[in-house]
């Protein structure tokens, strides 16, 4: 089993470049996740990003309002906080135990930042026209625990109702319909 921070780093490794692709007049573009344009996801993203820096250093995380990320180099910003994220996940004893107010194993709350860092990351190029290709790894660790944790994510809200996919969809494509999202979203025509 790789270590939840090497996990962490081939993840940004994907997300980073998709950040970076993102032009200033996509930022009010809609994204697969409803709720959120292309500027709120990016906020979000950072948000979750940084919150769980905290959470690896048993500190308590501030999900409240916050101010927009998207100001001066946020682009290159993304990249220096995923990579205090992997950091703060490599540090000795962050995977082990217990972490945060509800009490989840650590390496299951490490696990929620790396689904948000994948499936953001699709989302964004989704809405920006990029490609995204997740780490294999990252899915392998990601599938299972997206299948159980699916109920309680969306009794909760954070995932949508399944969405169907074909038989032969990648296990990538099963976990973006087990969270509600169509793998083959796009945005809507200009």
């Amino acid at each position: 089993m790789k270590k939840i921070s090497e996990l962490l780093d081939a993840a940004a490794a994907r997300a980073i470049p998709v950040v970076h692709g993102i032009h200033d007049g996509q930022l009010g573009d809609p994204t697969p996740c409803t709720e959120y344009d292309v500027r709120a996801l990016v906020d979000h993203l950072f948000q979750v990003v940084v919150n769980f820096q905290a959470l690896a250093a048993r500190q308590e995380p501030d999900f409240g309002p916050a101010p927009t990320a998207v100001t001066g180099d946020w682009r290159g910003r993304f990249g220096e906080e995923t990579a205090k994220l992997v950091a703060a996940w490599d540090a000795p004893g962050a995977d082990e135990g217990t972490a945060g107010s509800m009490g989840f194993p650590a390496r299951t709350v490490a696990r929620m930042v790396l689904g948000d860092l994948t499936l953001h990351a699709w989302d964004l190029a989704r809405a920006t026209g990029q490609v995204f290709v997740p780490d294999g790894d990252v899915v392998d660790e990601l599938g299972p625990g997206v299948a159980e944790m699916a109920p309680t994510a969306r009794k909760a809200k954070v995932y949508g109702e399944p969405f169907p996919v074909p038989d032969g969809a990648s296990p990538f494509e099963q976990m973006l319909g087990t969270t509600g999202r169509d793998p083959g979203w796009q945005p809507p025509p200009a």
